[in-house]
């Protein structure tokens, strides 16, 4: 893991836990890389709940409960999508603030409207707040990978501190 997804992991554990919020996750195209990032941590159970690796629609729909209208009409890779993902993991845990990621790591997937590298990172807060951000990530699969995981911790440090 590289350091400043770590020092990004450890910083936002240090904020989430003076502020008594617990983080949930939701993952698509990281597959499980940004729960493992933030349980690399040691002490992070103070501060994480749980994640969810929903990388199928069904699944996004089953665990999450996006709507298939939503991933019929927009696609998964989209921003209706990543915040349906931030909200149902928010309603179906513990937590007081989600981060969810949804896009396409490629090499394969991609099309002219949603490019391979194309990634959607939502978050959104209990009491009300949320937002969302769009990439086009260059490189490889790993690569794409590793830059929406500290980018989308370094969207909720930004957000947490607002």
């Amino acid at each position: 893991m590289p350091d400043s997804i770590e020092k990004l992991a450890v910083t936002i554990g240090n904020r989430l836990k003076r502020l008594e919020w617990k983080l949930v996750t939701a993952e698509s195209c990281t597959g499980g890389r940004l729960a493992a990032a933030i349980t690399a941590i040691p002490g992070s159970s103070d501060w994480f709940d749980r994640g969810f690796i929903t990388y199928s629609n069904a699944s996004k729909e089953e665990m999450l409960g996006v709507c298939h209208a939503t991933l019929n009409r927009f696609g998964a890779v989209s921003e209706q999508a990543v915040f349906e993902m931030a909200m149902g993991a928010l309603t179906r845990s513990r937590a007081q603030i989600s981060l969810a990621t949804t896009g396409i790591a490629g090499p394969g997937g991609g099309s002219a409207d949603k490019p391979v590298g194309t990634v959607w990172i939502g978050w959104h807060h209990a009491r009300g707040g949320s937002g969302s951000l769009v990439r086009a990530f260059p490189g490889s699969r790993e690569h794409i990978r590793t830059l929406t995981v500290r980018t989308a911790l370094e969207s909720l440090l930004r957000f947490i501190e607002l």
